[in-house]
Formats: structure tokens, sequence, C-alpha cells
């Protein structure tokens, strides 16, 4: 369906997937948001750049990489829309009013270094800095796409959340992320926010079951974390939120965005080492075993 600039109807398509296990029997919860690949016609049309360049700021394929949650027992929620059309892992105010040919109706934080440089909830560049737009957006537009899409997503992934921690005392949130290889990055980065995030323990069981699998794995550098680690971790009141960076080099060529013939190789790997990470004691987390379901 094609979509005329600053349609009332420009997100034609639902927010999120949610996949989840027949029964939740770990305290995980795998979230991603930047795998979406759903372009809106309205965001092609008004474009400056051309689809491949665009998909440069997309995780590519990130959900498929963790498709195996499920079936270790925890459910996976998955952003359907693209990163350059809409970032969940910003605040909600992040937004560039100079992007807009008007006032906005929707409040607007005091620009930080994320905005100024381009990439606040609504990005006005991609990851290599190439600008996005032709022009300035309908004023509409932003408390479009954050009724439509960024409140959406984040309700379901806070229900998660809350879901997960009544049922065992306790909820991990595993923030699903990949990285440019041009950064001379390793394997896999962590980021627990230098451990506000989420519990020492947990991150040590993150790191060891990924070297477990042959990956390298540095913690917090460069990345810590971002918006939904900052929001969802509260190490006190037993919710964790740990970021997993995997190098696209692993899995992806980068200038096609195309899967390598080593991403079944590289998800089956991700998938052991979720396998261990999942099988943490309880007691290590300070949760405990679920009570039974009821009969139907």
């Amino acid at each position: 369906m094609a979509l005329p600039p600053n349609s009332p109807d420009a997100v034609p398509f639902v927010p999120f997937r949610l996949d989840r296990p027949a029964c939740q029997t770990v305290p995980f919860l795998f979230a991603s948001p930047h795998s979406g690949r759903n372009y809106p016609a309205s965001l092609l049309a008004r474009s400056r750049l051309d689809a491949t360049t665009l998909r440069r700021s997309e995780d590519a394929f990130v959900d498929e990489l963790y498709a195996g949650a499920p079936a270790l027992g925890a459910p996976l929620l998955a952003a359907q829309f693209p990163r350059a059309f809409l970032d969940v892992n910003r605040g909600i105010a992040e937004l560039d009013a100079a992007m807009f040919d008007g006032a906005l109706k929707v409040p607007v934080d005091a620009p930080t270094p994320r905005v100024t440089a381009g990439l606040g909830v609504i990005p006005r560049i991609v990851r290599d800095g190439a600008e996005i737009y032709r022009g300035k957006l309908g004023r509409a537009e932003a408390d479009e796409r954050l009724a439509g899409l960024y409140r959406p997503y984040h309700q379901a992934l806070a229900a998660l959340v809350a879901e997960t921690h009544a049922r065992f005392g306790v909820a991990v949130l595993i923030d699903c992320h990949s990285m440019p290889s041009a950064l001379s990055v390793p394997d896999i980065v962590l980021g627990d926010r230098y451990g506000a995030s989420a519990a020492p323990v947990l991150t040590a069981r993150a790191e060891q079951a990924l070297r477990r699998e042959g990956f390298s794995v540095v913690r917090n550098t460069p990345y810590a974390g971002g918006h939904t680690t900052a929001t969802y971790g509260r190490v006190a009141s037993g919710i964790h939120a740990l970021q997993i960076e995997i190098n696209r080099a692993l899995y992806l060529d980068e200038d096609k965005i195309a899967k390598k013939p080593a991403f079944e190789s590289v998800r089956t790997r991700l998938t052991r080492a979720m396998q261990w990470l999942t099988a943490i004691p309880l007691s290590q987390l300070g949760g405990r075993e679920p009570l039974p379901e009821a009969a139907e």
C-alpha cells in the first residue's frame, strides 16, 4: 500500500511481533528493538537514500539470531518497524524539533548529544552519517510514530517484565543488538551499565556462556547500554537488563545487508550460549521457582 507523506495512516503495520513459549519456564525475556525491516512507503518516498543505505542502521536479522528463545522457555519481542523510522532505544522525548515544520504537540527534552548528532527517537541520519530526509517532516509525524509504534512497543515490553517478575520473583531482560565491524570490536560486547542494570553474577554468567561457544567478549566498551537497560534495569528490585551486541561481521555481509553462510552456525552457537545462561540457578538472582499453572 503506497501512502502519501504525513498520512495519518503512515504506520500500516503492527508495531511488534511477540513469540511466546507454550509455558514460560525461565525468568528471561528477549527483546530486539532494531531488527525491524518493514519500511513504510512514506519513509521511502521522502528519503534521499536508497533502501540499502537506509538499512545501515538496522540490526539486521538479530531477531532471527535469537529465534530459539521460545524453545528455551522465554518470550521474544521484536520490533517490526525499522530503526531509521523510529528508535525505541531512546527516550520518548529525545526529539529534534528542528526536523519538523511546526511546533510539536509532544514533549521535547533539551537536546542531548545523541539528538544533536541526529540519532534521537526519530533519527535524522543513518549510522554512517547520511541524512535521511529530503525536507522537514509534518508536525503531526512525531505524535503518529510515538503513539502508533513507540508506546505499544514499550507497553508490551513493560508488561512482559512485570509478568515475568510476578511469576519468578525476578526478571532478566536481554536487549539484543548488533554492532558494525568497522569499530574493530570483539565478537560480543555485554552492556550492564557498569553493574547498574544487571547483577555481576548475571553478567559473569553471560560472559562465561558466550566464551564457552568460542566468542570473544568484553564488557561495556564501547557499548554500556542504552535507554532500555537504563529504564528497565532495577537490580535492587530483582529486575535485570543486559545488553548484548554481536559483531555483524560474524554473520552479515554488511554491504549487501545479507546473511553470510556462517549465519546458521552463529545462531546455533548463540542459542547454546543462551541455553546455558538461562539455566542460571534462580537462587543466584534472588528468585523463586514458579507455582504450577492451574489446569484448564
